[in-house]
């Protein structure tokens, strides 16, 4: 019913910049909190950004001031601007979205396939 693609991930070297998306898709009503998770190699799935549908941002303190997350409600899409990558911010980076999907009353959780970020010299 509800799909989340992203795209944007990729090799990068310390310093570098990325730019992910993530655009969710099918049959949605409305769609709250969207964020950006991410899970390094033998570590536990961590938030990266969370963005309200009203705008409001937390992000976690290991990426404040480097990463900024948007959205455009009309294109049902978030984004991360990554800058200042460092080797720790290799990752999978998944999106998900709490969705409201035509026909129902409450927001369900929903992930992304997951794009691997690496940063690297």
């Amino acid at each position: 019913q509800v799909q989340l693609v992203e795209s944007g991930g990729g090799l990068v070297q310390p310093g570098g910049s990325l730019r992910l998306s993530c655009a969710a898709s099918g049959r949605i009503f409305s769609i709250n909190a969207m964020g950006w998770y991410r899970q390094a190699p033998g570590k536990q799935r961590e938030l990266v950004a969370l963005i309200g549908r009203g705008g409001t941002i937390n992000y976690v303190d290991s990426v404040k001031g480097r990463f900024t997350i948007s959205r455009d409600n009309a294109k049902n899409t978030v984004y991360l601007q990554m800058n200042s990558l460092k080797p720790e911010d290799t990752a999978v980076y998944y999106c998900n979205a709490a969705i409201v999907v035509v026909t129902t009353n409450r927001p369900y959780d929903y992930w992304g396939q997951g794009t691997q970020v690496t940063v690297s010299s």
